[in-house]
């Protein structure tokens, strides 16, 4: 019997992760994960096998993640970010019940809401809420109450999976439902391919972000009613929640 880690490789960046994370990378002989995330690690981990999916195909990595633990293999199934946000954690540990043999463990990572929000400042210093805009496991309308509730309870928001071909305009619609509690000059910001190459990050209005083209691998932050834009000598903008303590 050999064991699955599932494991979060952060967002993508090799000194991101985590050392325990680089460890059990170095240890496995195998590496499983979705296409996109393989690339972004294979060439740190040299000599391994390694066995891909493409999106959709989620319960058939874990599958094979299984498989071949069963077969006597040490295999890490690989998220970016965090395992357990958004990740395969969840999936692996539903499944587990039907490869008795192997042994799960789950690898934290650095999941993007901390990871941009070091690139924006610190716009969640406060409670916050996390809302994915995918509706392809999760309806619409429980997006939109999910949405409707964070904005009425005054959370700062970070929203995963904004946009994507088939969903060009739901952060647009997302931004419609939260300017009906929020004024449009709430604080937001947005980064795109946290710590990989072409990373780049913007701070704007909650108003100007309705207009705001974003993509699956952008990382949307959305102010509470105390967020502020803190300017820096050098004319750089830090988006800031406070926490409330006495200056």
């Amino acid at each position: 019997m050999k064991k699955l880690y599932v494991v979060g490789i952060g967002p993508g960046e090799y000194e991101s992760m985590s050392i325990r994370a680089q460890r059990i990378l170095s240890e496995c002989q195998v590496l499983v994960g979705y296409t996109v995330y393989v690339e972004l690690i294979e060439r740190y981990f040299p000599g391994k096998r390694l066995l891909t999916t493409p999106m959709r195909r989620e319960k058939e990595r874990c599958q094979l993640a299984f498989q071949e633990a069963e077969a006597g293999n040490d295999v890490a199934l690989i998220c970016s970010g965090d395992a357990g946000v958004y990740g395969m954690a969840g999936l692996v540990l539903e499944l587990a019940g039907q490869y008795p043999q192997a042994e799960v463990e789950i690898v934290p990572g650095i999941t993007a809401a901390s990871s941009g929000a070091a690139v924006l400042g610190a716009p969640l210093m406060h409670d916050f809420a996390v809302i994915s805009l995918s509706d392809l496991l999760t309806p619409w309308v429980k997006i939109e109450n999910r949405l409707r509730a964070a904005a009425q309870a005054d959370f700062a928001v970070c929203i995963y999976n904004p946009s994507s071909k088939k969903r060009a305009d739901y952060l647009a619609r997302a931004c419609r439902i939260l300017l009906e509690y929020l004024p449009e000059d709430t604080v937001c910001g947005a980064v795109k391919n946290i710590g990989r190459e072409g990373e780049t990050s913007v701070i704007l209005s909650l108003g100007k972000l309705l207009e705001y083209e974003a993509d699956m691998f952008t990382t949307v932050f959305i102010g509470n009613s105390q967020t502020k834009a803190i300017p820096t000598a050098g004319g750089k903008l830090w988006m800031v929640t406070p926490r409330g303590y006495q200056l």
